[in-house]
């Protein structure tokens, strides 16, 4: 049986160039066959597909390490985990938030393929993966060997979702905005937090018309601060916008609004992570009048990752975890 055949397409190949001989690393996760995989954008902008894991869930596989060659001098073999985040504009410092390490191998020399089993057992995972405008936070494996002069390394990167049960307290939204003696509208949204794949569903009331709107639309706007103090950059990215209407409205007039989350690429909200990054959520209702005058009112929303009662429990059981649509 051929190496290929024998790992299947999803294990990533790596040659590493260093001084003297190389080798070649493999990493396989011991329940591959049966571990969903998920689209993950990186930095570049292109998608990924990862394995996924949940917070509590064991990390387990094995490693395969053959030499290019001819023998290979090591100072000892090891395998981490780690969990960490980077800041775009600070690319030289890594903040880790999680990090574990098995030794695989004492110094030594590789003159044949070696493997290695390991294992993580019920690691914490307290982050959702996650890459932004200016931040990047992100969960691998890392297998080291450590040699006098450069180190081979090989990374496989990993996906992490954080499921959440319903909360306990989900209150509607109800405001009042207007221009004094010209706009006095008052609009209601059904809750405040949102799963990811949920419908926002609310109405506007126009109490007082006396400018002529032509146009009006609900956007949910996604800030992404960076730093802190005085040095917070925030980011603003419109990921998804509804027409509410197109024409003139009148006074007592109500107007439905449905809007779907499930057609968009949204992340659960998160908030001051580690103390380096947020990520928080805006309705952005926004009228635009004859003379293309903008109104607008922002209120912020809760987003997070549904998952049943029983995927929460089995996730520190060594199960797989699936979640709910």
């Amino acid at each position: 049986i051929s190496r290929r055949s024998r790992f299947g397409p999803f294990l990533p190949k790596m040659s590493f160039l260093g001084l003297g001989s190389t080798a070649e690393v493999e990493v396989t996760l011991s329940d591959h066959e049966k571990r969903k995989k998920v689209e993950v954008r990186n930095e570049d902008g292109k998608k990924e597909k990862l394995f996924l894991f949940y917070d509590g869930e064991t990390v387990a596989g094995k490693i395969f390490v053959r030499p290019k060659g001819k023998k290979v001098d090591h100072h000892g073999i090891k395998v981490e985990f780690i969990g960490q985040i980077e800041l775009f504009y600070d690319r030289g410092n890594h903040h880790e938030f999680s990090s574990l390490v098995q030794e695989l191998a004492p110094a030594g020399t590789l003159d044949g393929e070696k493997n290695f089993n390991f294992q993580f057992l019920h690691v914490e995972k307290p982050h959702e993966s996650y890459t932004g405008a200016n931040v990047r936070l992100r969960y691998f494996l890392r297998v080291t060997i450590v040699r006098r002069l450069s180190d081979i390394v090989k990374e496989l990167d990993l996906a992490v979702h954080s499921l959440a049960a319903f909360p306990e307290i989900n209150s509607s939204i109800k405001m009042e905005v207007g221009i004094e003696d010209c706009l006095h509208i008052e609009f209601e949204y059904n809750k405040s937090k949102y799963h990811l794949r949920d419908v926002i569903v609310g109405k506007i009331y126009f109490l007082l018309v006396r400018i002529k709107i032509k146009h009006m639309e609900l956007a949910i706007i996604k800030r992404e601060s960076t730093g802190t103090g005085p040095n917070t950059y925030n980011e603003n990215d419109t990921v998804a916008k509804y027409e509410i209407m197109d024409g003139a409205p009148v006074k007592g007039e109500s107007i439905p609004i449905r809007l779907f989350l499930s057609g968009y690429e949204l992340a659960p909200t998160m908030r001051d992570i580690n103390k380096k990054f947020s990520v928080r959520y805006y309705l952005n209702l926004v009228l635009v009048d004859e003379e293309e005058r903008r109104y607008f009112k922002q209120q912020e929303i809760t987003l997070w990752r549904k998952g049943d009662l029983k995927s929460i429990r089995k996730k520190r059981t060594g199960e797989v975890t699936t979640e709910t649509s």
